[in-house]
């Protein structure tokens, strides 16, 4: 690592210290309804899409080219968001990529062709891809470590919630007004946001890191004296001094493992969404259920998804992310051994709500919480970006992965997949990650414990260490 900068500003400390209050949660609305709308747009896929085909407006290729181009543009936005996070900062890119995703929106609401909407469509899959990434790592850099879980676990609360939104919202809305009118209400949503959230400030940690002390200070103490109330604030901890490194310091130890373990992670959440959990209805219909029962059965087991989230959010601070990352897996191994064993009509539903229930503490934990903490201030929208941008990658082979398993295996096939997904995903948490609970964002950085407050212990704080 290169050279130490000036600690004069102590951003972490001074912010780990502020007690918890209208600051903290306005933060929070702003970024998560931005991010419920992320969730939204997302989902309302299904309901558009066969809209858009019962209507004539699409054929069948066209709506896969559709489905591609989101997730094409959700890389390219998880790549595209780390630089330009790392280089410009948090608000600059959090107001950039909702600004991209509006507009698109509300274009797409007025495509005078398919092929028009799918472009449309790839542009704001690189808002929704940024999206995940920056608002997740922005809310990671302002909330104290004591409650850093329980905030950003609910990030991913804002987000699943989209999913019976969509659906709820596009059952009312296109019998009447059409299927554009999900693009409006999407894109007006985010627009709305957008200027809602010009009040945020930029992160204090990150313009500490890139060498912007004054504004750092200045914003400090305006921060301190909003959360302050009036009332005296505990002392700060010294942290230790911000370190300066180049994009070059992830490929190589000891940032090397952290971000090979957030890509592997990555990558097996996003299988198990896409994988298994969006082909829901897909597999109770080719094992013989009626349309409307798949339907059913889906919603049901997608309940799982904000109660899963919600369990994640409320145990990562009480628990520690690595036993709750842990043992969120192995529960949804033993379900998925469950599951294709299932053939009871009654038991079924309720046996993948209890699969689903997991996997979904899991895009808690992953997306929202663990992933963000294990890197560097400097370099944390990159290597958060990254990192989604190799699980989105897994999104393209996973339908061509799971429709050769299934028609070969059936659904014991794909569970079977899962199961080995999330076998390494606990081995490798379990042997290589390491445990942010209750630490702040310094202390991870510098791959030390926190430090124990006497003088000794300070000197030795100040001294940049290996990041492990």
């Amino acid at each position: 690592m290169s050279e130490a900068v000036s600690p004069a500003v102590n951003a972490g400390g001074r912010l780990d210290r502020l007690p918890i209050g209208p600051f903290h949660r306005r933060i929070m609305w702003l970024i998560g309804i931005g991010m419920f709308f992320d969730g939204f747009d997302i989902y309302i896929a299904a309901t558009v899409l066969g809209a858009t085909l019962k209507s004539g407006f699409s054929t069948l290729p066209q709506n896969a080219w559709f489905v591609s181009a989101t997730f094409v543009g959700m890389m390219a936005g998880s790549f595209l968001t780390g630089f330009f996070g790392d280089r410009y900062g948090r608000r600059f890119t959090y107001q950039a990529n909702l600004l991209v995703f509006g507009l698109a929106a509300l274009g797409a609401a007025f495509a005078p062709n398919m092929t028009v909407l799918i472009v449309l469509r790839f542009i704001m899959g690189v808002g929704l891809g940024a999206e995940n990434v920056v608002g997740y790592s922005t809310m990671t850099e302002f909330v104290p470590a004591r409650s850093r879980g329980r905030f950003l676990g609910l990030m991913a609360v804002f987000v699943v919630t989209g999913l019976p939104a969509a659906s709820l919202i596009g059952y009312l809305i296109i019998p009447a007004f059409g299927w554009r009118a999900m693009f409006a209400l999407g894109g007006l949503g985010a627009l709305a946001v957008w200027y809602a959230r010009k009040s945020l400030p930029e992160s204090p940690r990150w313009l500490e890191a890139v060498g912007r002390h004054a504004e750092a200070e200045a914003l400090m103490r305006a921060i301190e004296a909003e959360a302050a109330r009036g009332a005296p604030l505990p002392p700060a901890a010294a942290m230790a001094p911000v370190t300066q490194l180049g994009l070059a310091a992830l490929f190589r130890p000891p940032l090397l493992s952290r971000l090979l373990l957030g890509c592997l992670c990555l990558v097996v959440i996003n299988t198990l969404l896409y994988g298994f959990v969006t082909w829901l209805p897909t597999f109770f219909i080719r094992q013989g259920l009626s349309v409307a029962t798949s339907f059913g059965y889906a919603l049901l087991m997608g309940l799982g998804a904000p109660v899963g989230s919600a369990i994640g959010a409320l145990t990562a601070d009480r628990w520690g992310r690595k036993p709750t990352i842990v043992g969120a897996s192995a529960t949804a191994i033993l379900f998925g051994i469950l599951y294709p064993m299932t053939l009871d009509p009654v038991l079924l539903p309720l046996v993948g709500f209890g699969l689903t229930v997991p996997i979904y503490v899991l895009v808690a934990l992953l997306f929202g919480i663990y992933i963000p903490e294990l890197f560097p201030t400097e370099v944390r929208l990159r290597a958060s970006g990254l990192c989604n941008t190799v699980g989105r990658g897994a999104t393209i082979v996973t339908p061509f992965l799971v429709v050769t398993l299934f028609e070969a295996y059936g659904i014991a096939g794909v569970t079977g997949l899962m199961i080995g997904l999330l076998a390494l995903q606990i081995v490798a948490v379990a042997a290589f990650g390491v445990e942010p609970r209750s630490q702040s964002l310094e202390s991870l950085e510098a791959g030390v414990a926190p430090a124990e407050g006497g003088p000794a212990d300070r000197a030795r704080d100040a001294v940049p260490r290996p990041i492990l």
